[in-house]
């Protein structure tokens, strides 16, 4: 465990543990991403949007303040088809999902960013960076099956692949060109990527001033970065399945324009895996937070599932594993209604003194790198101690340890 008072964090671009410092202090530009709304979020999704949140809220508590933009992708291959076939609009399909995920927010206690934002609301900035892109000859029209689209030739941009560390040695010699948002089952498209789709039968379109057509999702996240936060940020967040491909695209798009860098530091989130496999619609194992409630479990359970495991690595949920987790937090936060019911006795020891122990500990252990089960198991050892001596505790002596433990949970918004 570290004991620097500095935030320390996994840097998915350096591959090490890097000290956190700001470009602006005090000052914290954080981009996370967000849901592709043609389908409702499940708790795979809320695990990375989890991790997010309590990297956010611990910023804050630190005393950052904090500026976030999540992205929403409501328009995509996959949007399109899945509105078509429930027979509604792209606009209908994902507002109702939308709506469903804003409700989860407040289950889950996650913080709405300040900026939610609609692929389709940055339209205008993706034709802008487009614009950027193909007088510098980073990206190029091209028509494909009597469509045309621009491309990104990701061999115009010195270090593509710097993020998830691609070699690209092994990039083909042979030009290729890929025209779909994405490609299931390839972990990397080894070839030019698509930017924009040109108006055809199958497409929604957008009038932009560089003609008819929609972002692809390759282009959306740098869109909206860029519209809401500029072309050079402190944080970006995302699951670790945004790595490949994604996020590195998202970079290869924006510093192309800028010449700057997009962003110091980057965390990826671990998969949530069902019963040791992933989830699939396929499998039938997909949950929902419905499906959790529904057997009595409340949003402040669930979500301390959820964080109380490293969040870079594989978490395997099941219904015995969120018991046991649960019995943990339910013991703390019963111990801590013990201590709220506490009431001023005479003769109390006021030697004895717990004042600041509880959130040294706690900084000391998310200092490093977001430990959240590290900082809870020794919350919950302290908390246990000072429950066994509350009868002789001083009445300020509780307050102040009942002070310190709201404030905790500002970031972890489990325990009240």
């Amino acid at each position: 465990m570290s004991t620097n008072s500095t935030l320390n964090l996994f840097n998915t671009l350096t591959g090490r543990i890097d000290p956190f410092q700001s470009t602006e202090p005090g000052q914290v530009k954080m981009f996370t991403c967000g849901p592709s709304t043609y389908q409702r979020a499940h708790i795979g999704n809320y695990r990375t949007f989890l991790f997010e949140d309590i990297a956010q809220r611990y910023l804050e508590y630190l005393g950052y303040k904090v500026t976030r933009v999540m992205a929403f992708t409501d328009v995509e291959d996959k949007a399109i088809i899945q509105a078509k076939k429930e027979g509604i609009t792209i606009e209908e399909l994902t507002q109702k999902n939308e709506n469903i995920l804003f409700k989860d927010f407040e289950l889950l206690h996650i913080k709405k960013p300040d900026y939610s934002v609609r692929a389709s609301k940055a339209v205008d900035q993706a034709a802008n960076l487009i614009s950027e892109l193909l007088n510098s000859g980073h990206a190029y029209w091209w028509t494909y099956q009597g469509v045309r689209n621009v491309y990104f030739n990701p061999l115009k941009f010195r270090g593509f692949g710097k993020l998830s560390h691609l070699d690209m040695s092994k990039w083909p010699k042979k030009q290729r060109r890929y025209h779909k948002d994405t490609y299931p089952g390839i972990p990397w498209n080894m070839g030019d990527f698509i930017l924009w789709h040109g108006c055809g039968l199958e497409h929604v379109c957008y009038k932009t001033t560089i003609g008819s057509g929609r972002p692809a999702w390759n282009l959306q996240d740098a869109s909206i970065i860029t519209k809401h936060l500029g072309f050079s940020i402190d944080l970006a967040c995302g699951g670790i399945d945004n790595l490949v491909r994604h996020h590195d695209y998202t970079i290869a798009i924006t510093e192309s324009v800028s010449g700057t860098q997009l962003s110091r530091y980057w965390l990826h989130g671990g998969h949530l895996l069902v019963d040791g496999e992933k989830m699939s619609k396929s499998l039938g194992n997909v949950v929902y937070t419905i499906d959790v409630t529904t057997k009595g479990f409340t949003g402040e359970q669930l979500r301390f599932f959820l964080i109380y495991g490293p969040y870079r690595e594989e978490l395997d949920f099941t219904f015995d594993k969120l018991m046991q987790t649960t019995k943990g937090l339910n013991e703390l936060r019963a111990m801590i209604l013990d201590l709220q019911r506490t009431r001023q006795q005479p003769d109390r020891d006021i030697s004895a003194t717990f004042a600041g122990r509880l959130t040294s500990e706690f900084q000391a252990h998310m200092n490093d790198n977001l430990d959240v089960r590290g900082a809870f198991d020794t919350l919950t050892q302290t908390v246990r101690e000072i429950h066994r001596k509350r009868g002789a505790l001083a009445f300020e002596e509780i307050e102040n340890v009942i002070t310190d433990l709201r404030r905790i949970d500002s970031v972890l918004q489990c325990l009240f």
